[in-house]
């Protein structure tokens, strides 16, 4: 059963949890056992479902989705036709927009911005190196620090006898191994 938020009026599930002080807009939606706390706002189409928690000074807008365990905090915004789901975090002042996916065990934070169809954080080492997946068009494309690959140009690099740090090349390619094996014939992730 849905009631009225008192703070915006958006539909509320009875067992979802929403905060006083959080704001649900008027066509937004909390349902399952989501949870929106702090100041976080809740605008537009947007909706905050399953086991999701959004809180803090948060906003997820727009037709943005954030669903299963993930959860958006901070100042981070979520808005357009993004989505985040899985155990992905997307907190500080980072923004999820466009058609962008993020999912997994990604996390998104800082100032960084995430846009485009699809995102996965695959790894980041102990050294903060960051290796990221990004579906344009037809085709993954592996990006890390400056440089930008296609998936089996990222493999060939870090696999490579001559990468200085051979150590965490095996590790970014066992990685990137693992990320392949679960892409279907069309690139879509099984």
């Amino acid at each position: 059963m849905f009631k009225r938020h008192p703070n915006g009026g958006g539909m509320v599930e009875d067992t979802a949890t929403v905060a006083e002080t959080a704001f649900v807009g008027p066509d937004a939606q909390v349902f399952g056992d989501a949870r929106v706390s702090g100041n976080a706002q809740v605008c537009g189409n947007a909706r905050v479902s399953e086991n999701a928690h959004v809180y803090g000074d948060a906003q997820v807008s727009g037709y943005a989705q954030v669903c299963e365990d993930a959860q958006v905090y901070g100042d981070a915004c979520v808005f357009g036709n993004a989505w985040v789901f899985g155990n992905a975090r997307v907190f500080e002042d980072a923004w999820v927009y466009g058609n962008a996916q993020v999912y997994g065990n990604a996390y998104v934070f800082g100032n960084a911005w995430v846009f485009g169809r699809e995102w996965e954080i695959l790894t980041v080492t102990d050294h903060g190196y960051m290796v990221v997946a990004n579906r344009l068009e037809d085709q993954w494309r592996i990006s890390a620090g400056c440089r930008d690959f296609s998936l089996d140009e990222a493999i060939a690099h870090w696999d490579s006898p001559e990468y200085p740090d051979q150590r965490r090349g095996k590790k970014i390619t066992h990685m990137l191994n693992f990320f392949k094996q679960g892409l279907d014939a069309n690139g879509d992730r099984v």
